[in-house]
């Protein structure tokens, strides 16, 4: 199993690191509306002495409610290496759930700035039904859910771009959406970016990357008439390296927006989630995030935190950021960490 290196975090960044994360205490916190979480006005730009690029901390978040099914979560977002951020986040609650997602955005910045702003109304629309004890059954069917409201907002993303310049029709952005109910955690996925559970120490994917080489992708691709061409990697029409988005509609029909979705029973032993763009996991495994982030929680690195305003949660996912820079990520870097349980270690 890949271990942390303490070689690769660099101690001289870590404060500005720590000092730009975004914290929340759920149970301490007062009730929160579905609402998304735009950036504050407060950002910093550390600069990374070895590389000489700067990176700019984006700030997200918000209260949540008293009655939560999850005890705490941190944020943070960060331009890394790349010129324009073009990632997103959102943190809501729909009804007695929690909403957490990662939009991570290509070709621009408009589709995944859309998402952050109006997927989870377009999914709190369809879960009406069943939140008013409708729909004709107890349980919420998620897989039609989400993929009306992932439909929905590929919908817009187009309508918008048939308005504006045609250009628009290029960009566009994966999508990993993660609910936490009091019983089941449900993730929807369109693209590259993942949610992971450690549950007993052990990390469980709960989402699959959609890339153009996975087996029952590209059959998909070309049973719809596209190709996936190898250049500088897999890529569908040899353009995009995911094979499923919201946007991105001068691939259609060889895109599609349509997640994949799973289901898991929450228990006592599921202790937290990585919910993260492939900034994060190109360069760090599941198993070394989990590593980093249930170190923070069983506040094993107080030396580190010592002095700063945040919780665990947001250190975890400062932690998570810097290590993905010190190891040569050349993307933005999105990062929630969401602590279920409380850790109970000797």
């Amino acid at each position: 199993m890949e271990s942390l290196n303490p070689h690769d975090i660099d101690p001289r960044n870590l404060d500005d690191c720590y000092m730009n994360k975004r914290q929340r205490s759920i149970k301490n916190s007062c009730e929160l509306t579905a609402m998304s979480a735009p950036p504050t006005d407060s950002s910093a730009q550390l600069a990374d002495d070895d590389s000489d690029i700067t990176t700019q901390i984006m700030i997200y978040g918000d209260d949540v409610t008293q009655k939560s099914p999850c005890e705490s979560y941190g944020s943070i977002s960060v331009i890394g290496r790349r010129r324009v951020m073009k990632d997103a986040l959102a943190v809501a609650k729909i009804d007695h759930r929690n909403f957490f997602a990662v939009y991570d955005g290509h070709g621009g910045s408009s589709v995944s700035s859309a998402c952050r702003d109006r997927l989870h109304h377009l999914l709190g629309q369809e879960l009406e039904p069943w939140m008013r004890g409708g729909a004709g059954a107890g349980e919420v069917d998620w897989k039609r859910a989400f993929a009306s409201c992932f439909m929905k907002m590929d919908e817009e993303v187009g309508a918008a771009a048939n308005e504006l310049e045609s250009w628009v029709n290029t960009v566009g952005s994966s999508a990993v959406v993660v609910i936490v109910g009091q019983e089941e955690i449900v993730v929807a996925n369109s693209g590259n970016s993942r949610a992971v559970l450690c549950r007993d120490g052990v990390a469980i994917p709960l989402s699959r990357d959609h890339i153009p080489d996975r087996p029952d992708e590209k059959e998909r691709v070309e049973t719809a008439g596209g190709r996936v061409i190898d250049w500088n990697g897999c890529r569908v029409l040899g353009v995009l390296a995911t094979s499923r988005s919201i946007g991105d509609h001068y691939l259609k029909p060889y895109m599609t927006s349509e997640p994949e979705v799973t289901i898991s029973k929450t228990t006592k032993s599921c202790e937290f989630l990585v919910i993260a763009s492939d900034g994060l996991w190109d360069v760090v495994s599941n198993e070394c995030a989990c590593e980093v982030v249930r170190t923070c929680l069983d506040a094993q690195i107080r030396k580190v935190a010592e002095g700063t305003s945040g919780g665990p949660a947001a250190n975890a996912a400062a932690l998570l950021a810097q290590l993905a820079l010190a190891r040569g990520s050349r993307d933005n870097i999105t990062a929630i960490v969401v602590e279920l349980n409380k850790l109970r270690t000797a």
